[in-house]
Parts: structure tokens; sequence; C-alpha cells
């Protein structure tokens, strides 16, 4: 039987500068302090995965040598329409991630949701994109993080057919290692070490595992 993952995904870290790019983007900005404690929180529990989206300039001057200090490694998928501008990673840092042991996947191109974005906007972002990003990195791009966490039976077949090896979500659920399709936690604003213990890390029921599956098979092929 495959282990239980709990997959918890950041954001910003810091206090954002400007207004916000999207509705509700700084809600998922927390405080330095407060990711510290949360990762702190994290590294006590085996099987838990971090990941960062969006490719926030935070990703390189404050996760990244937060993560190299307790010996973790995480997955971060940027933007690739933002890189390298002010608020953003550029490539020299995507290459530093690299450097240490990190994984870069993909956001797609401009922060669409994919459910309604692949119409028009197939190619820019489930393959230029990914282009673009592994030639800032230098390495091969096969993993996907779901703008949003938006996605629908349409948009698995496409990543599928783009030879995703791993697609990421944001179900705020369980995932089983080495399943396709990972759901995951994202910190908010307001979550501390004792809210991501609370609300991410506890143990599943039987009953709440069988919603789970059930759940996530109907997003699924909707």
């Amino acid at each position: 039987m495959s282990t239980e993952l709990r997959n918890i995904s950041f954001h910003g870290i810091g206090t954002p500068n400007g207004p916000e790019r999207e509705p509700g983007e700084h809600r998922y900005w927390v405080t330095e302090q407060a990711f510290l404690d949360v990762l702190d929180e994290c590294a006590k529990h085996p099987q838990v995965r971090l990941s960062f989206d969006d490719g926030n300039a935070s990703d390189v001057t404050i996760a990244l040598p937060a993560l190299a200090e307790r010996g973790l490694t995480a997955d971060f998928f940027p933007i690739a329409d933002r890189i390298g501008d002010p608020e953003s990673v550029n490539e020299d840092g995507l290459r530093a991630l690299t450097a240490a042991g990190m994984t870069v996947g993909t956001h797609g191109a401009g922060h669409r949701p994919w459910t309604s974005a692949l119409a028009a906007h197939h190619d820019a972002e489930l393959r230029t994109a990914r282009t673009r990003i592994a030639e800032a990195t230098g390495r091969p791009v096969d993993t996907a993080a779901c703008p949003f966490g938006a996605y629908d039976r349409h948009v698995l077949k496409a990543l599928r057919a783009a030879g995703y090896r791993t697609v990421f979500t944001s179900d705020a659920r369980p995932a089983r290692e080495g399943a396709w399709l990972q759901p995951r936690y994202s910190v908010e604003a307001q979550d501390t070490a004792e809210t991501v213990r609370t609300r991410m890390l506890t143990p599943r029921s039987l009953s709440g595992r069988m919603v789970d599956r059930g759940v996530l098979t109907m997003k699924a092929w909707r």
C-alpha cells in the first residue's frame, strides 16, 4: 500500500509589495515568522511534501535559505510570464533553486485557470511556459501545479497528453505517494503552526478517507 502524503503549499512570504495582481492574492501571503514556524512544524512530519506557487521573489530570498538550513527540499512552480519581473524570481533565482536540490515545475504562462484558458491558450500554458522554465533552469520540466487549483477531466487529459509526470492541485486533502494527481493544502495568511497541524496534519478517519477518494474521483471526471 502506498504511503499517505500531506502536500503543503505556500505562495508569498513576508509583506507583499504593491496591490494584488489578482483578487484574493494577499490571502495566501504569510509573514516570515509564521512561515518559519510552519516550516519547523512540517519538518517534524516525514510524510509532508512542500511546494511553492507563483514564483514570488520570496521563494529565493526567504524560502530557499530556510529550507537549506533545515535540510528540506521542495517543489517550486513559477509563472512563466512573470519570471524576472520586480516581484518575482528571475532566471538566476531559478538556477539557485535547482542547484540547491529543489524541483522546479510550471504554474503555466499567465496564471489563468486552465479549465477556461486552455481553449485559447493551450500551447502557451502547457508547452511554451514549460519550455521557458526549462531553458531558465537548464533542467527538464515534468511537473505542473494547476493555477487556482482549477481542473477537470479535459485539463487532466491535456496534461497527460503533454507528458507531465506529476500534477498538483489545491484540493485540501491527503495524497498518495507516487500518484499522478497530488492534492495539496494551501497555507493562508491567518495560519499558524497549530492550525497547520490541526487542519492539515491530523490523521483522517476511515470515513474521512472514503469521502476524500469520492470527492477527488468526482472532480477528476466532471
